[in-house]
Parts: structure tokens; sequence; C-alpha cells
């Protein structure tokens, strides 16, 4: 079974836009690099910088509960800390974030986007060591865990539903095309070669769950509007609320859009 990586996202603040690459590096064992480090906790919830413990996505500003979060498309370079976003394309903010200061421009951004009240501003959570992917609470592994989605099952589910659904509404690493819709669901337990072509060794990675979907899908990525009850369409008309994969990194490599993927013979032992 052979397809080839459509596309690569990483999503620096959880619930914001995410920023396409070209290619990216993995490690063994590690998370997508600078996926979900910051998230914008509620200033009246359980979120303690000091005394962190993993939360439910629901202490935070995420689509499932601010569907404005869309409207902000948000890039990160990680070597000098600084974040630059845009709305609709126009760049609107850039932002030291290894400053109190340019933190607190990205805070107010944020507030004014979402029309919060006066006086109401999230934290800006970061936590060393720590992404804040949905699977978090599940422990390290799961943490460490890329998403990847395969692009003929949104197009299986948008000739069911008649109409057509932006695949970044289920916020994966890596899309994946020239599949079968569905594949992806015999894949718990077993390993997939991703890349290799061009003469790089690529990456091996080992599914290890499905992806249940929550409301924020309901959300367009492109108007930050809920118009698609996504979720109750799966379940409707398969039976379960499943798009996409989780697996975990097994070896080092690049990846590059283009790149090849197979599905190994082989089962995990």
């Amino acid at each position: 079974m052979h397809g080839t990586i459509d596309s690569l996202y990483r999503y620096p603040v959880k619930g914001l836009t995410p920023e396409h690459l070209d290619r990216v590096a993995l490690e063994a064992g590690r998370a997508f690099p600078a996926d979900r480090l910051f998230a914008l906790a509620k200033p009246t919830g359980a979120y303690d910088a000091v005394n962190f413990v993993p939360l439910s996505k629901r202490e935070y500003f995420v689509l499932l509960n601010t569907d404005r979060l869309a409207g902000l498309a948000a890039s990160y370079d990680p070597a000098s800390r600084t974040m630059r976003v845009t709305v609709q394309g126009h760049p609107v903010l850039e932002a030291d974030f290894a400053t109190a200061e340019g933190r607190a421009e990205f805070v107010e951004l944020y507030a004014r986007v979402a029309d919060l009240p006066d006086g109401v501003r999230p934290v800006l959570a970061e936590q060393p060591g720590y992404n804040f992917t949905d699977n978090a609470n599940d422990g390290p592994r799961m943490m460490n865990t890329i998403s990847l989605i395969n692009r003929a099952s949104i197009r299986d589910l948008e000739q069911r539903i008649g109409r057509e659904l932006d695949p970044l509404r289920f916020r994966a690493n890596v899309y994946l095309e020239g599949l079968e819709p569905w594949a992806e669901r015999q894949w718990i337990g077993r390993e997939l070669q991703l890349g290799g072509s061009g003469g790089s060794g690529g990456v091996t990675v080992r599914v290890v769950e499905e992806t249940e979907r929550c409301a924020a899908t309901e959300v367009d990525p492109t108007t930050a509007r809920r118009d698609v009850p996504v979720v109750r369409l799966l379940h409707e008309n398969y039976g379960h609320e499943i798009m996409g994969v989780f697996a975990e990194v097994l070896s080092a490599g690049e990846l590059a859009v283009g790149d090849a993927v197979s599905v190994r013979e082989e089962t995990a032992a």
C-alpha cells in the first residue's frame, strides 16, 4: 500500500491556524517540532504554571469553545522565539516571545479578536518539555505522537454529505494522498515508512491510536464560523467519530512534501 505526503503542518499555538512546512526533521520518540508549544489558558481556570498538571482542552481557549481563533494564523521561529500573526493574509503582529512585552502584545491581540470582556485576558501557557496536544493527558508517549490524515477518507465523507470540507478542519501534522479511503483504520500497531526518497532515509513510525473527533472540526478554518456538524455526520454515516491516526516516531529523519509513504508488511510485536 503506497501513497505520498501531500502536506505538512504544525500548530505553534493550540487552537490557532496552522503553519505550512515544505519539510520537517523528526526525532525518535518526539512530537512534531514546535507543535502546540503554547496555549491560551482561561484566566480563572485550573492552569497553574508553577504546579502544572495536564489539563483538558476545555481549560484553554480553543476552537471547541472559541470559533474566532480560526481567524488568527500564526508562524513561529523557535530559534529567535518570534511569533508572527496574520489575519486573512495580512500581517498584524510580530512579537518577541522571549520578552514579557512580546507575550503581552500577543495576548492583547487575541483578546481583541475573541472580543473578550474588558479586563479578561488569557494566560499564555508554555511548559518546557510539554506539548499542548489533545492526547497529552494520556501521558508522555501519546503527547509525543504525530497526527496523520488520509485525504481520501475526507473525500469519502464529502461524498456522503454532499459538500466540500477543508482538510485543515482536522488539524493534522501529516496529510497523505494516494491511499484508499479509510485504509488508515487498518494500521493500528503497524509501521509506516514516511519519506526515504531523494537519498534521505526517511522516517519510520508506528500507528498507535485512532483520532476521535470533537466539535472543533465544526469550525471552518477560513471563515472561522461553525458551519458543519462534522462529528454528528461521521457518526450518522459511519457509526464512529474517527478521522485520522496518531503515530509514534521510531527513527529520526526528514520528511518533505511529495515523499513516498508505504505500509510495512510486518506487524509490530
